[in-house]
């Protein structure tokens, strides 16, 4: 079918013919034929590169410019949502009925906000928990949602993120029962099943772009699928750089998938040892200027000194703990063929589109609290074997397996290679998965009765799969633990939400956590320390995992304890009673150290190399922490405790930042972080005043300032500078940036 034959817009199809699209792929055509334009629900399951968002866009874009509708597009993670939201904004060019432009909107931040200037925007991208907090603060634009695209649908099977998904698309029916669904996933076994929950019709197909061949490697020869076999060269005794190296002398991309972030750090040093000397003179000179890109990308830490030293070989990592500007930079340079080889952890496999020639899975086992190393799912190794094979690049695309044995070889074929994917399972009934959403089913006016509560999650997937009386008993403990706590009333048959309860909601944490807070600020210590509220926060559910702490830690987490014994909010379990909540409790003990020293302004490097503490796991604590100390901050205002609020609001900053208090207030200026912020401190520019004063010549002579951000600070605090200084700034901004580019 050709895309001149759509029943679309023309300027849509205008678009798509600029770019070189003419024609659809066969999964389209397949999608097309199923009625999607025609507001028919549709689970579309096929590969990855098969032109699934293709579908989402011309079937967004019928909406907006036909139907007035607006259109909400669900991401399972940050970084997918944003490459979707710049692929959705090709088409702002074009003029709606109105005379208005396509306006397209992303918002995956704040789960605290109602966020109602989106309801000026007609496409608008979000993650699954941040349109979940939406609902829950009743968006009203969320009322006028037309269509709902539901990315890697396949997720409702995750435990962590699944649930979420399957709520919102719930609600979403609920609250607009004409709401077109188009729900899209890699192959799975019971597409049908997702169907018939959304009253949708359903494509199943294999076609990929690029064919895969999957394989196991066992020493240096690859057993294929189908029966083919190759063996490759054995540089090293490592399969995984052998492969890599096989696959760059054939003029390929390499992704190198790792069980976790440290191991996809380490993979990508030990390559980066190999792939420097394979590499030409001027992709050198062209892998040094994106190293100094990253380099110049907001502060200078030591993961992105690592990442530019791997980048100068050609090589790098991606994962969840990259900074924003790091990772679109890493994704840009491999889809533009500079970096030649990539390490990264499972979830990139979620939808990122950065496909390769080769993928090489390195361990087909992840480690499971209370497992220890267990299998991955078949579904999962497919979403990672999916990544491989460039389309326009590629004729084939490999992806292998490494074993070790014989026998471990016959396993993967057999459990892998040959396998089908598992049947997708609901994960809701879980007590400390749905406990929220019980909440907010109430708090946002979703129901008001008992039964109310019981028709909402009748309609989920879990009551599909199974049924609502499975259900009703794990709800029916969660609404007594609720009003227990004070978080809902009765009157009659009726039930409402508290205050308490409703902002607890809102708030999009557990409802266990709102209470931990609670309790811990109607009895707080006598001395209100940074500590003590670290600390509290680490014992939330929300924090997540705590830092395990080693067992050579042990006894300095104990005197660090007994040190800030007045300042904890919470018990101290007994040691000899129950040492694994005691061992539990020094794991929060060391998250409270660890974020002590970083607000102190302790180096990244430092921190890893005292503590064990990776990158990626700081970041993420960094993150639940400012989340949970802005919830802490709330519900302190709620209960009337205003002795705790001056330093929940100032710590909210100071971690954010990774700052001590007398930073506040120079580093809310654009390009001031921790360490440029100490440097300015120091050279006697302490508050914006100062800085306002003080020559432009003076800014620019500090270290890591220089001409360009000092022009950038002193445009952000006015204040005077003559004409011919400003020339003399831009003039070496310019030529700094062309050198660089000359480079």
């Amino acid at each position: 079918m050709k895309i001149a034959e759509l029943p679309v817009p023309e300027p849509v199809k205008d678009i798509l013919l600029n770019l070189g699209i003419a024609e659809l792929f066969p999964p389209q055509e397949e999608t097309i034929r199923a009625g999607v334009l025609e507001g028919k629900n549709i689970v579309l399951a096929s590969p990855t590169a098969s032109g699934k968002t293709l579908i989402a866009e011309l079937c967004g874009l019928k909406h907006v410019l036909e139907k007035n509708g607006k259109v909400i597009y669900l991401s399972p993670l940050r970084a997918l949502a944003s490459e979707k939201f710049e692929e959705f904004r090709k088409y702002s060019s074009i003029r709606k009925q109105d005379g208005k432009k396509v306006s397209v909107g992303i918002s995956t931040g704040d789960f605290d906000t109602a966020d109602t200037w989106l309801e000026r925007y007609d496409i608008i991208v979000t993650t699954n928990e941040k349109a979940d907090s939406l609902l829950r603060h009743r968006a009203k634009w969320m009322d006028d949602i037309s269509l709902v695209v539901a990315d890697e649908v396949h997720l409702l099977n995750e435990a962590e993120r699944g649930p979420t998904l399957e709520v919102v698309l719930a609600r979403l029916l609920q609250v607009n029962p004409d709401i077109q669904v188009l729900a899209l996933s890699a192959t799975i076994s019971n597409v049908d099943e997702i169907a018939a929950w959304l009253k949708a019709n359903y494509i199943v197909t294999e076609w990929r772009p690029v064919p895969l061949k999957e394989g196991v490697i066992l020493h240096e020869e690859i057993q294929y699928k189908d029966g083919d076999a190759r063996k490759i060269e054995k540089k090293t005794r490592y399969p995984t750089i052998n492969l890599v190296l096989n696959t760059l002398k054939n003029g390929g991309q390499a992704l190198v998938f790792a069980s976790t972030r440290k191991n996809s750090v380490s993979a990508a040093k030990i390559i980066a040892q190999h792939t420097g000397e394979v590499l030409s003179k001027p992709m050198k000179r062209t892998l040094e200027h994106e190293a100094e890109k990253i380099l110049a990308a907001g502060e200078r830490t030591q993961i992105s000194e690592t990442l530019a030293g791997l980048v100068r070989c050609g090589t790098a990592f991606h994962h969840a703990g990259l900074a924003g500007a790091h990772r679109k930079l890493i994704e840009d340079s491999f889809k533009d063929g500079k970096i030649k080889v990539l390490t990264a952890t499972p979830t990139l496999a979620f939808g990122v589109n950065l496909p390769a020639r080769t993928v090489i899975i390195q361990d087909y086992r992840r480690f499971e609290p209370g497992y220890g190393n267990y299998p991955i799912s078949v579904l999962e190794y497919k979403q990672m074997a999916g990544r491989a094979g460039r389309p326009k690049y590629d004729k084939v695309g490999e992806s292998i397996l490494i074993a070790k044995t014989s026998d471990e070889a016959d396993y993967l074929m057999e459990g892998y290679v040959l396998a089908k994917p598992e049947r997708i399972w609901s994960r809701l009934a879980v007590e400390k998965i749905i406990r929220g959403h019980v909440l907010a089913t109430v708090a946002s006016d979703f129901a008001h009765t008992e039964n109310g509560i019981y028709e909402f999650f009748g309609k989920t997937f879990y009551a599909y799969q199974y049924d609502v009386k499975a259900i009703k008993s794990i709800i029916a403990k969660i609404l007594k633990y609720l009003y227990e706590e004070q978080m809902i009333d009765l009157s009659g048959e009726n039930i409402y939400a508290t205050k308490f309860g409703k902002r607890v909601s809102e708030l999009y944490i557990d409802p266990l956590s709102a209470v931990v807070i609670r309790d811990a600020l109607r009895n707080k210590p006598a001395c209100l320390t940074d500590f003590g509220l670290l600390h509290l926060i680490s014992h939330t559910p929300d924090m997540g995992p705590v830092m395990r702490p080693y067992t050579r830690e042990f006894d300095a987490l104990a005197v660090q304890l007994e040190e800030h014994k007045d300042e904890l909010f919470t018990d101290v379990p007994n040691e000899w009673a129950d040492h694994f909540s005691y061992e539990e409790f020094l794991g929060e003990i060391k998250t409270a150290v660890v974020m002590k020293n970083w607000i102190e302004e302790i180096t990244e490097e430092k921190l890893i190399e005292q503590f064990g503490v990776q990158p990626g796991d700081l970041y993420r604590t960094i993150e639940n922490a400012k989340w949970l100390l802005h919830a802490t901050d709330e519900l302190a205002a709620l209960l009337g405790e205003k002795e705790v609020l001056p330093l929940t609001n100032e710590l909210v900053e100071r971690v954010s930042k990774g700052i001590k208090k007398e930073l506040l207030p120079i580093v809310k200026l654009e390009g001031v972080g921790r360490v440029r912020g100490r440097i300015m401190y120091n050279a006697g520019y302490k508050t914006i005043e100062d800085i306002k004063h003080a020559a432009v010549e003076d800014l620019t002579n500090l270290p890591l300032v220089g001409p360009r951000l000092a022009k950038k600070i002193k445009e952000q605090v006015g204040g005077f500078v003559k004409k011919d200084t400003w020339e003399k700034l831009d003039r070496e901004q310019e030529f700094s940036q062309k050198a660089l580019s000359d480079f």
